[in-house]
């Protein structure tokens, strides 16, 4: 059973990871959930749809001794109906992740350290952060950013959101793990300072992970 890694998150979260080995008849056979549920996880169009949430909900087993019911908003946002806090997925062919949080709102993003960011860059990358790229480290240097930006959309619970412009990460190096220093923008309220996390998964994938008041 493939559960990759479970923490606990500044005491009152966890952050948890499933590693897609499974075939789709493999997880139905591990899951323990209703049948309307599975009913509903069985109506994806998608097989690897099917998969992730299946991951999701093993996850959500692995993190609470409670049955959570997950639920998704009319923009696509995640939710749990019965948890008062906040909850972030996000999934890739290979990997399921999830962050949970009691009280602070939570993103998280996982991406291939192979994808090409070339023709996303011009609108996600500050002249401040084109700036510290270097060759050495630039495809890394991308992909963390894109994943920390990600979290940090995801966790700012906003519907349009100028990644190249209201976010901007700190000049750093990357590592096989490390903390992260962000800015976000707001066009209404005060700027806000945030600090995220990153970890690079196996060799071929970058995860980011962000918990804010």
């Amino acid at each position: 059973m493939p559960l990759y890694s479970i923490e606990r998150v500044d005491g009152d979260g966890f952050l948890a990871l499933w590693e897609i080995t499974e075939t789709l008849d493999e997880l139905i056979g591990l899951s323990i959930i209703p049948d309307d549920e599975m009913e509903n996880i069985l109506r994806y169009s998608s097989r690897q749809r099917q998969i992730e949430q299946l991951a999701v909900r093993l996850l959500l087993n692995k993190c609470f001794t409670k049955k959570q019911y997950l639920g998704y908003e009319e923009n696509n946002r995640p939710y749990l109906k019965n948890y008062p806090g906040d909850i972030s997925i996000s999934h890739t062919n290979r990997f399921v992740g999830i962050v949970v949080h009691g009280n602070k709102y939570v993103g998280i993003d996982i991406e291939g350290r192979s994808r090409n960011f070339f023709p996303v860059e011009n609108r996600v990358i500050t002249d401040y952060e084109q700036s510290y790229l270097s060759d050495r480290y630039r495809d890394d240097q991308l992909c963390v950013i894109w994943c920390a930006k990600e979290a940090i959309y995801k966790a700012m619970h906003e519907q349009k959101v100028e990644f190249n412009r209201q976010m901007e990460i700190k000049r750093f190096i990357p590592r096989r793990e490390g903390r992260l220093e962000a800015r976000f923008i707001d066009n209404q309220y005060e700027d806000q300072n945030l600090k995220l996390f990153y970890r690079m998964l196996n060799d071929d994938y970058a995860m980011a992970w962000v918990l804010r008041d």
